[in-house]
């Protein structure tokens, strides 16, 4: 009996001393489920409900100093809207041009008094048609120099852009001549030949090589080919020679074109940098 007391207390003490080692374990275990327990229970459900889509929307934010502000700081877009009103009231209530009418078109009755008078006097027509072809000479010239001699060739790359879409449209849909049309072997293209009326070359390469004076800061001269782009512009309506809708069409062309060549150009200029061999690119230079 007296040999295994000290073996007993022995044991009696190592067990003794682990138990609240493991009992402390437990607990803490214990206590860290109930923790992550109770924070997944406080984080809020999303529910998929049709007042929580909306509540994210991005009006739904919008105080009426933003309204306010949206028509203090932003006029344009705003007329931009109360036009798309108006000219949806104009459309869906405007009787359409019957098919046995020649089209309907305001820049010609906007002109009437210049086509009275060309037609009056044949002479002023063929004068004024060579005075417009020398201005298409002098927009192509300007073109080719900014290339051949400037070493520049986005203007050069935008009237190729613009006179590829032209063909393409002007081909697809062949608009007749309008009834009254004053046609002059003086005017561009020279001798009287076909050409296509959707959408003006004229004013198109006229707007391309204004851009392109611009960005060279020859304001002079810019402002010589815009006043004789406004001119060419009445002539082609007086002389019956386009539509309104191509001349106008024609103005959004050259920018529309001058900013895809700008866009070629630095496309161009970043894959010349990217796989530089030292070969000279005469369009990207």
């Amino acid at each position: 009996m007296d040999a295994h007391e000290p073996l007993r207390s022995s044991c009696t003490l190592k067990t003794g001393s682990n138990k609240p080692k493991f009992r402390s374990a437990a607990i803490s275990l214990r206590s860290s489920a109930d923790r992550d327990r109770t924070v997944a229970e406080m984080k809020p459900t999303k529910k998929k409900t049709e007042n929580g889509f909306w509540s994210e929307a991005s009006f739904m934010n919008w105080s009426m100093d933003d309204v306010v502000g949206v028509f203090r700081f932003h006029p344009i877009p705003c007329f931009f809207a109360a036009s798309l009103m108006f000219f949806m009231a104009v459309e869906y209530t405007l009787r359409m041009v019957p098919p046995s009418s020649p089209p309907y078109d305001l820049g010609f009755a906007a002109t009437e008094w210049l086509y009275r008078a060309l037609a009056s006097s044949p002479d002023l027509n063929t004068l004024l048609a060579a005075l417009n072809t020398v201005f298409v000479g002098m927009q192509s010239t300007y073109i080719l120099w900014t290339w051949m001699v400037e070493g520049r060739p986005r203007a050069g790359i935008s009237a190729l852009f613009m006179f590829t879409c032209r063909g393409i449209l002007g081909y697809c849909t062949q608009l007749p001549v309008p009834q009254e049309f004053l046609g002059s072997g003086a005017d561009f293209p020279v001798g009287n030949v076909s050409f296509f009326l959707f959408f003006s070359g004229h004013v198109g390469g006229s707007v391309i090589a204004s851009l392109d004076m611009r960005r060279m800061k020859r304001w002079e001269m810019a402002w010589a080919f815009d006043v004789l782009n406004f001119l060419q512009v009445l002539r082609l309506l007086g002389s019956r020679g386009h539509y309104t809708i191509d001349l106008a069409v024609g103005v959004g062309a050259g920018f529309l074109c001058d900013s895809l060549a700008g866009k070629y150009e630095e496309s161009k200029r970043r894959a010349v940098l990217s796989t530089s061999n030292g070969n000279h690119d005469v369009l990207t230079k």
